[in-house]
């Protein structure tokens, strides 16, 4: 059996999110293809910020040491095919604990 990787001419560079713990939907279906949050970044660029439903995170841009490459299989009936998709070099990493976004609701006296 035949197993070749092939390059494009120019993979894409994909990016990477990390979180520290588990992001869960309330109602238990799979997060493929779901809304999950809004990534924002300060004035400056420099500062990821995730807005995760009531919660906030605030990261930071890390080049990986070793990059990744996103691998597509294709499967003919005498050979395995691997096609570069990507190459991931960078990821945004949220390692510190959510802080909750509290709106300021004044109370009835």
């Amino acid at each position: 059996m035949t197993i070749l990787v092939k390059m494009g001419s120019d993979p894409p560079s994909w990016g990477m999110l990390e979180v520290q713990g588990d992001v869960e939907s309330r109602n238990q279906t799979p997060l493929e293809e779901q809304f999950v949050g809004d990534l924002h970044f300060t004035v400056q660029g420099n500062t990821p910020i995730l807005i995760i439903g009531h919660h906030i995170l605030y990261g930071k841009a890390v080049v990986l040491e070793k990059p990744f490459a996103v691998l597509e299989k294709v499967q003919s009936s005498d050979s395995i095919e691997y096609v570069v998709k990507a190459l991931v070099k960078h990821k945004l990493l949220f390692k510190t604990r959510p802080k909750p976004i509290i709106a300021n609701v004044p109370k009835l006296l």
